[in-house]
């Protein structure tokens, strides 16, 4: 296989083999794999019709192969790959489909553990935007409460105009919590690659605006004609209501069109378990490691 790092023009060929697929999970999105190519270290290549991503971070890993072509040839190719290299086989975020796919082709080749901290979280697009039933009533609550203090609240769809706000929220957001965890400078970084390509991309977003000031924004895109991907949310926790009421207007204003919205991962941090939780998701979309078998 000839990998090369992701570029920027391979959009042009890895997002219609993404879509060939619909797997629903946020790892199989061209924007999620360009904004985090220099923390993963992100290598791609072409082979047997599929679109092959193998991460040099950590030892080494793959994606589970994406499109319509000989997935068992691939497979092969890359555990031989692997074994060149001098490394473990090892694949992250395989989907439900694929696990069970290779299962039945490689009986007992293979070991699977599932991934719950990379599982992402799917929720019906009309929930998010109606807020109905006992459930949700805090959050219709906190909505309340946000409009009651600030009445001259408002939400601006992202626009060349406005982006540099988000940038500014960000030195704000992130300059407060950086310190308490190092992976929030990753994040950080892949964040302002997305606004950087942000309409490139095909992301859409928007900024919540209290008294005039930005005190929250989103994007994401759509994965496909069912799924709208959320990839970044930032708010201030100090003003009262301003996620929840963000989480609202992203959803009527951008994910009309959708059946459901992907709000990705945890990451196992149980804060952000918790929040996820609480909106109590309709699908909880099934991960997998898989390793190739000691003998």
């Amino acid at each position: 296989m000839n990998f090369q790092e992701i570029r920027w023009d391979d959009i042009a060929w890895i997002d219609p083999l993404i879509r060939e697929n619909q797997y629903k999970s946020s790892e199989y999105c061209f924007s999620n794999l360009y904004n985090w190519r220099k923390i993963y270290k992100t290598e791609v290549a072409q082979a047997h019709g599929l679109g092959i991503v193998r991460s040099k971070a950590a030892g080494g890993s793959y994606l589970y192969p994406f499109g319509k072509g000989e997935v068992l040839a691939a497979i092969e190719e890359m555990v031989g790959c692997s074994a060149q290299r001098g490394e473990s086989f090892c694949m992250f975020g395989v989907p439900e489909e694929g696990a069970q796919q290779l299962k039945a082709a490689f009986p007992g080749r293979f070991v699977f553990q599932y991934d719950r901290a990379h599982c992402d979280y799917l929720y019906a697009a009309e929930k998010l935007r109606e807020l109905k039933g006992k459930k949700l009533h805090a959050k219709r609550n906190h909505i309340n409460k946000f409009k009651e203090n600030n009445p001259d609240w408002e939400y601006q769809p992202i626009t060349p105009e406005n982006i540099e706000l988000c940038r500014q929220l960000n030195q704000v957001w992130y300059g407060e919590k950086e310190e308490a965890s190092s992976g929030l400078a990753e994040e950080r970084q892949a964040v302002e690659t997305a606004l950087d390509h942000f309409w490139g991309e095909g992301l859409e977003g928007g900024l919540l605006l209290a008294g005039g000031k930005a005190v929250g924004y989103s994007f994401g895109q759509p994965l496909d004609e069912q799924v709208f991907i959320v990839h970044a949310e930032k708010a201030f926790s100090q003003v009262q209501g301003a996620y929840p009421m963000l989480n609202q207007q992203f959803a009527l204003h951008h994910c009309g069109g959708c059946q459901y919205i992907n709000r990705e991962d945890d990451m196992g941090e149980e804060g952000l378990r918790k929040a996820k939780l609480s909106y109590y998701p309709d699908i909880l979309l099934e991960k997998y490691i898989v390793r190739l078998k000691e003998e």
